[in-house]
């Protein structure tokens, strides 16, 4: 099996070898000591920034899943309502088939906001063995032995790379890896607060994938508190800048294209309102846009496009000025002209 996992990971392996060689060569060129800890730390840094670019594609794919799901919690949450007490079988095949379906119809999926972190767990799990192999003087592509050895004696703050809190012989090691242990579980921390509580509308605090959304706030970082231990610093440096990427990359989005509804789309309106730009219509629940006053505009377009506002006719007309006549059906015309004629017959008849 261990074989099995490792042929999956080789290429991946590689791959993390062939971009840290890389960059520790790049920064070599510019002049930092070849043999520093801080020049393969910034080399792993590196690792991390090619990996998040490559993936801003399906991380602009993942604002747009998330914000749908925001947008469906009402109706997630009538379904949920309509089956609420019913236990049987039949009722909850029948409710998991109405949420599929909605999925289905909004283009929407639950699992598209864990897409990124499944993504980087490969490539987190190939640096895991390259760094584990050092320890065991293991070449991979690229690192040489001479290189694994350069990479197995650098150290930060005392620490080396590929030590662990468990296999730790020294105090500066543990302090090292607690340290990053703490920083790693604080960022994942704000990180999914940040969007729970800034970017998320009222009606998606509810409801069971609000519940979810909680747990996870909490339960992550505390995973990842305990599994800290047997990673290498190397490794923990990594997710911790992964974790700073996300951070920063997260504050953009919100500040610039927050949720409709959230907490973020009104400090947006309030920037904008303080620099006098024009302030566009606020999206409340359900697709609602309301403007400043209060009222409501109707529901805006799934498209996210604004509608523009119907102009009304005017209150006062011109003096004299009359109304059109409107357009008479025949059989009303005929029926005037009947009548009229009666009226003439009638009128002959009293004047004789």
């Amino acid at each position: 099996m261990g074989d099995f996992f490792g042929a999956i990971l080789r290429p991946l392996e590689l791959f993390v070898a062939w971009i840290v060689v890389g960059f520790h060569k790049a920064f070599s060129m510019l002049g930092l000591p070849e043999a520093s800890g801080w020049t393969w730390a910034l080399s792993i840094v590196g690792l991390v920034v090619v990996i998040r670019i490559l993936l801003i594609p399906l991380f602009v794919k993942q604002i747009k899943a998330s914000r749908g799901m925001q947008l469906i919690q009402p109706e997630l949450r009538k379904i949920q309502e309509k089956y609420k007490g019913k236990s049987d079988q039949a009722s909850r095949q029948a409710m998991a088939q109405e949420q599929m379906e909605l999925y289905r119809r909004t283009g929407t999926n639950p699992l598209s906001s864990c897409m990124p972190l499944l993504l980087q767990s490969p490539v987190f799990f190939a640096l895991f063995r390259v760094l584990n192999g050092i320890a065991k003087q293991q070449t991979v592509g690229p690192l040489d032995s001479r290189l694994v050895e350069q990479m197995d004696n650098a150290t930060i703050f005392g620490a080396p790379l590929s030590d662990t809190f468990m296999g730790a012989d020294t105090f500066s090691t543990q302090l090292v890896t607690v340290v990053l242990i703490v920083l790693m579980s604080l960022t994942t921390f704000t990180t999914q607060r940040q969007l729970m509580r800034k970017n998320m509308p009222p009606a998606a605090l509810e409801g069971q994938m609000a519940q979810m959304q909680n747990v996870m706030l909490y339960a992550l970082p505390l995973i990842f508190a305990v599994s800290g231990v047997n990673f290498p610093i190397g490794v923990l440096l990594y997710w911790l800048t992964t974790n700073v990427w996300t951070t920063g990359q997260q504050f953009y989005v919100i500040r610039r294209m927050p949720a409709p509804g959230s907490l973020a789309e009104k400090a947006l309106q309030e920037r904008r309102a303080r620099k006098g730009k024009p302030v566009p219509p606020t999206t409340g629940p359900g697709g609602v846009a309301t403007v400043n006053d209060g009222e409501t505009e109707g529901p805006t377009p799934a498209t996210g496009q604004r509608q523009q506002p119907k102009r009304q006719a005017p209150r006062s007309k011109r003096k004299g000025q009359s109304r059109p006549q409107q357009r008479q059906r025949p059989g009303e015309v005929s029926s005037e002209i009947h009548r009229a004629g009666e009226t003439g017959k009638g009128q002959a008849a009293a004047t004789g």
